[in-house]
């Protein structure tokens, strides 16, 4: 490992910019363009604003954060001790939300499987939820060909 750290703080939507510029300043060490940078933001507001919004409802509660860059590679874990997801499988699917229709878009998961390479989900009833994602720093852009 080459370098890793940890950060926990209430679980308030007043925190979820705060864990985004923290993340973002630890993964300002690699050498990365301002679209892996933007996806990182993106990747981790949205786990984040699901730990605050579903895992703990309307309960007080924490969130952990680990972050650590392997060679190229950031891994995040965004985790909650909150109410858990009952069929994660379900949860991951587009546009599904345990919020009413008014309130949530159901594509957090998507939103995050979609600007990080590698998105796993791990999550019990009340126990919470591990929110496990990985960037790949220097790769090509999801969005362009190999020349």
């Amino acid at each position: 490992m080459d370098n890793y750290m940890k950060l926990e703080f209430p679980a308030k939507s007043a925190n979820e910019s705060f864990a985004r510029a923290a993340v973002a300043a630890f993964a300002a060490q690699l050498d990365m363009n301002v679209e892996e940078m933007a996806d990182i933001k993106t990747a981790v507001s949205e786990a984040v604003t699901n730990a605050i919004v579903h895992g703990y409802r309307d309960v007080r509660g924490t969130i952990n954060i680990y972050c650590k860059i392997v060679g190229n590679d950031l891994h995040i874990i965004v985790e909650d001790k909150g109410s858990g997801i009952e069929n994660v499988d379900l949860a991951l699917q587009p546009l599904f939300t345990t919020g009413s229709d008014e309130e949530r878009s159901g594509m957090g998961f998507t939103v995050m499987e979609t600007f990080m390479d590698e998105l796993r989900v791990e999550s019990a009833l009340d126990i919470g939820t591990k929110v496990h994602m990985v960037k790949k720093i220097g790769g090509v852009p999801n969005n362009q060909d190999d020349d």
